[in-house]
């Protein structure tokens, strides 16, 4: 009988791969950053309130893990160039990318929408994500390929009465993530969406204040009962990045507790 002390340690989901968080100072995108990192990840946070990634940044360091903050703007092509670019510079590569930036526009019906709502909407959420994606994408090319992850939304797959706009782009970026999906599959980059729902973040705080009551409203929606946890729904996106979904590209993902069924 031998004595074998040998210690086996398991590398995470995304050991030593190089990736970029958008949206990270709060909500499901700090989530997704404190979870890769956890997993292995270099990982790169982005996001308009630098302050608020400096924070998580620090906390990642502080863990062992390996982070830095670069500002991005999906409303402004030059920052989204500049951010991807930053992470070339940092690592020379970029192996994933989970593109979770987004703006809200005000809860009202469809008629009600005003010219400037939808316009952020189509600025942020559709026209930032196909920027971000094509300069993501670019980028991978150049040491074979990678996986890109965009957050949708539960109301990008049905009527969306309270958030018209944002449905409606969110929708448009279900279908750029299918086409990227095909598009860049012979060049070995996988491309997959989430539609979360209900998710207790601080955009729901935000919700609730404008509409009371639509917590509830939620919560009862909801199959399991109860809103998912940003952590849950960076589970999906982590998985989707790394190799164990490595025949997975062009799905638009539900993580919502069953209440898109």
């Amino acid at each position: 009988m031998t004595n074998d002390t040998t210690i086996h340690t398991t590398a995470g989901l995304l050991q030593d791969r190089v990736v970029l968080v958008t949206g990270a100072s709060r909500g499901i995108g700090e989530a997704a950053a404190r979870l890769f990192a956890h997993e292995g990840a270099r990982v790169v946070l982005a996001a308009r309130q630098t302050a608020a990634l400096d924070a998580v940044v620090a906390d990642i360091r502080r863990d062992g893990g390996t982070a830095d903050a670069v500002r991005l703007d999906l409303a402004d092509a030059t920052s989204i160039v500049d951010a991807v670019a930053a992470v070339d510079r940092l690592h020379g590569r970029l192996d994933g990318a989970f593109n979770n930036g987004a703006a809200i526009q005000a809860p009202g019906p469809l008629d009600e929408t005003s010219d400037e709502d939808i316009d952020l909407q189509f600025a942020v959420n559709f026209r930032g994500h196909w920027r971000a994606m094509v300069a993501e994408a670019a980028l991978m090319r150049r040491t074979g390929g990678g996986a890109v992850v965009n957050t949708s939304s539960i109301g990008s797959r049905r009527a969306n009465p309270a958030l018209p706009a944002y449905g409606a782009m969110k929708r448009a970026l279900n279908s750029i993530t299918e086409t990227a999906a095909v598009t860049w599959a012979p060049q070995g980059i996988r491309v997959n969406g989430l539609t979360p729902g209900g998710t207790a973040t601080r955009m729901i705080d935000e919700w609730e204040a404008a509409t009371p009551g639509i917590r509830a409203q939620i919560d009862a929606s909801i199959p399991l009962g109860r809103m998912a946890e940003p952590e849950e729904v960076a589970q999906a996106a982590c998985w989707l990045l790394s190799d164990r979904a490595s025949a997975v590209t062009g799905a638009i993902v539900p993580v919502d507790g069953g209440a898109g069924a």
